[in-house]
């Protein structure tokens, strides 16, 4: 019988033990996403390269085994304000920490060290492919009468696939989404100066490396380099000058507020972030447009940008 492709159960739990199956449930550790992909046996093939009296192909032996899965999670709060949102779990795998305060907020900024891991689950028919021990990248995205995503993308450990019986997964945590508009969306500023945003991408820039030795094998976040990239309205440069500021190596502060209802409100800040060369203008309906590009730059250190929900 043929796997129907769209019968996808996706769970994601933390795991207390590094490459430990944390075994999430369908109760209480369900992803709802969109656009899931899946690499279930990435790595290489080492050559026997064997001396033979004849030619031919040779027998190979795979190594270094890993899996990878991408997806997206629409961006939207809890519903209550101080409670974390089913999607944490997440972006706590990408090496950010979620720092709640019950009642109040939810707030998410990057770590360098004691990186947490996840295991995935994923279903698709009858069949289960799980990662332990995964880390991966993120991406804020958000764009004009657009749904706001988070975007992932992990690597973890290789387990063989099996079938198993499906779960039943509870996603009552995901609320729905708001579209990016200027009702919905009410903040955008570079230095204080308001500007009209068709698209905003901030990347996290997570190093994904895989290091197989003998007697430990993990995947790793093992460098972090943010950057964002922004599409504005052009206005007039003595409003706000992208040219001069990146002639004079300038860090501007940036805000992005997305939703205005409380438990569904998400406050990005960027406290540095130095504008990069301007490296063209864009014709949108015969509107000027600036495709800007800055990276955050951490102060303290890892307080470069923060995600915070209220």
């Amino acid at each position: 019988m043929a796997i129907k492709w769209r019968t996808k159960i996706l769970l994601a739990k933390i795991e207390t033990s590094y490459g430990v199956d944390a075994a999430p449930s369908g109760a209480a550790n369900a992803i709802l996403a969109t656009d899931v992909a899946l690499t279930p046996m990435d790595g290489s093939d080492v050559s026997r390269n064997l001396e033979l009296a004849y030619l031919g192909a040779q027998a190979t032996i795979p190594a270094e085994l890993n899996a990878k899965l991408t997806f997206k999670v629409e961006l939207a709060g809890s519903g209550a304000a101080g409670t974390a949102p089913a999607w944490g779990p997440l972006l706590r795998g990408c090496g950010v920490a979620e720092v709640i305060s019950a009642g109040v907020s939810v707030a998410y900024n990057p770590v360098s060290e004691a990186h947490e891991s996840l295991t995935l689950h994923l279903w698709i028919g009858d069949t289960r492919y799980v990662l332990k021990g995964a880390r991966g990248n993120a991406k804020i995205n958000v764009g004009a009468q657009a749904i706001p995503y988070l975007e992932f993308s992990f690597t973890g450990l290789f387990s063989a696939p099996a079938e198993t019986a499906r779960v039943i997964p509870t996603l009552t945590g995901f609320q729905k989404p708001d579209l990016a508009t200027s009702a919905n969306t009410p903040v955008f500023t570079l230095d204080a100066a308001a500007l009209v945003l068709r698209s905003f991408v901030l990347d996290l820039g997570n190093q994904i490396e895989n290091r197989f030795l003998i007697g430990s094998e993990a995947v790793l976040i093992t460098e972090k380099a943010d950057t964002i990239e922004a599409k504005v309205e052009a206005v007039a440069l003595t409003t706000f000058n992208p040219f001069a500021k990146a002639l004079a190596q300038d860090s501007v502060a940036l805000a992005l507020t997305h939703g205005t209802v409380a438990g569904q409100i998400a406050a990005l800040s960027v406290p540095a972030a130095q504008m990069q060369r301007p490296q063209g203008l864009e014709n949108a309906q015969n509107i000027k447009e600036w495709p800007l590009r800055l990276v955050p730059l951490p102060g303290t250190g890892n307080d470069q940008w923060t995600l915070t929900l209220t």
